[in-house]
Parts: C-alpha cells; structure tokens; sequence
C-alpha cells in the first residue's frame, strides 16, 4: 500500500490517495479515474511530498494520536493509519460560532430534563397524549430516531456531545 498527496490542476485543492503500487495509481490515472473530492476536477497529480522517513532504532516513539480524516481516492485499510497532519486552526468566525452554538445548547438543555434511554419512549408517549409535553432530553438510536420521525414526532440531535448525569468527572 502506498499513499500519495494529490493535488487538482483547476483548483490547487490538495489531497490524500491510497493505492496498491506505484503502478496501480498510473493505471487508474490513465484511465482517468482519479477526480478532486472537492471540485470534481478530473486533472489531478501527484503533489510535492515529503519523504517517508523511519525513525531510528534508538529513538524513542512520542505517543500514539489518532490520524485526522483525510480523503482518499480508494479505500484505505483499517491496519495501516494515514500520517498525521497537523490540523490548520479554525478561522475567528468558527470559534465564535461553535461558542454560540454550544451556548444555546447549554442554555436549552437547562429547560430540559433528561430521560436518558427512554427518550424514544417519552417523546412517543407525548406526541400522542399520553404524558404532559415538557422539553426533554436522552438517548436514542438512529433506527428510534428515523421511526420518531416516520411518526411525525420532531426530533433532531444535539450538536455537541452531552455527558449523561451522573457520568461526569
């Protein structure tokens, strides 16, 4: 397996492809098979790399991080890990509004009792009457979700991850 930085020749946009060999990229380059995941642009080349360097025999291994998500132009195995890239920072404009979101969720979730697993059960129990309605919170798989929504009950998810009660630190 080896793994190419890939650049499109339209838009500069830079990525990440895993392939069998050197040739087996040339192959599907050829054919062209290989298309920018951001614009769809079908020229695309090898990017300017480094070189895969291994670590000497007496150096001691930092620990282990996990890789952050890359794309890829074929799957890539789950044994071997794709190198780490540092993570460019969020503009301003993000961390402001990630802040703002989690602000209106806190604030929210203070008018909102959790229920913990029985959410699907609670939020069924009153759209059709049977429980006095009042903002709640919990658990619920996707397949309790979609069938809460095939009901027309309306449900959505918590943008940030909450910690149930009695779990935090």
């Amino acid at each position: 397996m080896i793994v190419f930085d890939l650049q499109c020749m339209a838009g500069g946009h830079r990525f990440e492809g895993w392939f069998g060999s050197s040739e087996d990229y040339a192959a599907q380059a050829a054919r062209g098979l290989l298309t920018c995941p951001v614009c769809g642009a079908a020229e695309v080349g090898k990017a300017v790399m480094a070189p895969a360097v291994g670590r000497k025999s007496n150096q001691l291994t930092p620990a282990a991080r996990p890789a952050p998500p890359s794309v890829a132009t074929t799957a890539a195995p789950s044994s071997t890990p794709a190198a780490a890239k540092p993570t460019p920072p969020l503009p301003p404009e993000a961390v402001a509004m990630l802040k703002a979101v989690a602000q209106a969720q806190a604030e929210a979730l203070r008018h909102s009792t959790w229920v913990g697993d029985t959410f699907a059960d609670d939020a069924r129990a009153m759209h059709y009457g049977d429980k006095d309605v009042a903002p709640i919170h919990g658990k619920a798989t996707p397949e309790e979700a979609r069938e809460l929504l095939d009901e027309g009950i309306a449900v959505a998810p918590l943008l940030i991850p909450v910690v149930p009660p009695g779990e935090a630190n």
